[in-house]
């Protein structure tokens, strides 16, 4: 076993019904051979208990649980930067072309090994990944995400109708190839398998049948797709299903206690009361929603509802893999809203990126903080020494200023270690 010792900042518990942000100065964490966290405390105290353990000493910055990454896409990795562009515009001239790449193993097999590097350098340690639209691609993500040990909820992309030809599949081979991925990665390792039809606006009645099958064939499988994103996407999926798009999944079933959908800008009432009931979590993804002219989110309503909200990258049309930035560019978009935004404080962005993430993947029990009982998934936070991340953490005013600061100016390269099950994957092969 070995103790931590370091400047601990978690949220175990939920800001926004009254939690607090729980922080240790000089917290000592005893972490098992196993990777869990067996003791925490002040740490003199834990030292005291555990005399004869080694001591790793995590000097400076802060010790923070691993980031949970709860919507984030695969195939988007070297097209991240294009600007200027709405939703469905975007998909034609950027996401479309480059995920039609990924039917060459050997080409996915290198990005599948840039995106797992580009989540773990930015200190997320699990994440709920859209897949690819190719089987072998999946394979080839699964693969690399294992060998550097990341836990990924993913699984093959499927559409049928108003994408490139050569990125459609039918509701059967969907099925097969979903079934054949799911027998191989669900369950191994830290992997899951999630059904993801790529959105309504793509997908017939008959895909989305397809895809509430396999969701029911595979148990403890997970459910994710886009929702409300784009307001003329969100006309066409009324066009095509004559209903709302949170009905156009719920009308197969799809909507539960193990779905995760991403964006929400522009839901109605009808809509969100439908996710609470339903058990779903929704993904906010504030950068690509900025940069995509997407709309602002609104978390308040969200918040009434009751609706759970984490965190997630987007990637290709947001601007990479931190989720420091997306807390901040979530905070942003909160203070643009005016009266109607939610009032984030870093404490609640923390809680995004962590702990809700956890729970809207139904891994709370075993992350997004650094509890006793939970396996020790965390990131070390240690800017270069005299950049102005360093200098405002060692001249805040306290542990949720620091916290601020970091969510301010934080990126990944000031990510100096990231542990997943105690194993240390960054830097990149450390015990």
């Amino acid at each position: 076993m070995t103790i931590y010792r370091a400047q601990v900042l978690d949220a175990p518990e939920d800001p926004f019904r009254g939690g607090l942000l729980r922080a240790e100065a000089d917290a000592g964490l005893l972490v098992t051979a196993e990777g869990r966290i067996a003791d925490r405390g002040p740490f003199a105290e834990v030292r005291a208990r555990h005399g004869s353990e080694p001591v790793f000493e995590l000097t400076d910055g802060l010790l923070l649980p691993g980031f949970v990454d709860a919507h984030v896409h695969y195939p988007q990795a070297r097209i991240i930067g294009g600007l200027g562009m709405p939703l469905l515009d975007w998909l034609d001239r950027s996401a479309l072309p480059e995920e039609a790449r990924m039917a060459d193993l050997g080409y996915a097999q290198e990005v599948a090994a840039e995106f797992v590097s580009g989540l773990a350098d930015a200190g997320t340690t699990t994440a709920l990944v859209f897949g690819a639209h190719f089987a072998p691609a999946v394979d080839a993500l699964f693969t690399a995400a294992s060998a550097r040990g990341l836990r990924i909820t993913s699984g093959l992309v499927v559409s049928d109708r108003m994408l490139r030809p050569e990125l459609h599949t039918t509701p059967q081979r969907a099925y097969d190839e979903g079934l054949a991925l799911a027998n191989r990665w669900h369950g191994q390792g830290r992997n899951r398998y999630a059904v993801i039809p790529r959105f309504a606006l793509s997908c017939t009645d008959q895909l989305l049948d397809s895809c509430a099958a396999l969701h029911a064939a595979v148990p403890g499988s997970w459910f994710t797709s886009h929702v409300n994103e784009n307001t003329t996407e969100i006309a066409t999926v009324n066009e095509l299903f004559g209903c709302s798009y949170v009905d156009s999944y719920d009308r197969h079933g799809l909507i539960g206690s193990r779905t995760v959908l991403a964006h929400n800008v522009h839901p109605t009432d009808a809509e969100l009361e439908r996710l609470a009931t339903g058990g779903a979590a929704v993904a906010h993804c504030p950068t690509s929603n900025a940069a995509l002219g997407s709309g602002l989110f609104p978390m308040d309503r969200h918040l009434a509802h009751r609706v759970p909200v984490a965190l997630g990258s987007d990637v290709g049309a947001g601007t990479g893999y931190s989720l420091f930035k997306e807390g901040l560019q979530a905070y942003f978009m909160q203070r643009l809203r005016g009266a109607d935004g939610a009032p984030l404080t870093s404490t609640h962005l923390l809680y995004l990126a962590t702990t809700a993430g956890a729970a809207a993947l139904g891994l709370r029990g075993i992350l997004g903080d650094l509890s006793p009982g939970k396996q020790f998934d965390a990131l070390w936070l240690r800017p270069p020494a005299g950049s102005p991340l360093d200098v405002g953490l060692r001249c805040a005013d306290g542990p949720e200023e620091a916290l601020a600061r970091a969510f301010a100016m934080g990126i990944s390269s000031d990510v100096a270690g990231v542990w997943i099950d105690g194993v240390r994957i960054k830097p990149d092969g450390m015990g």
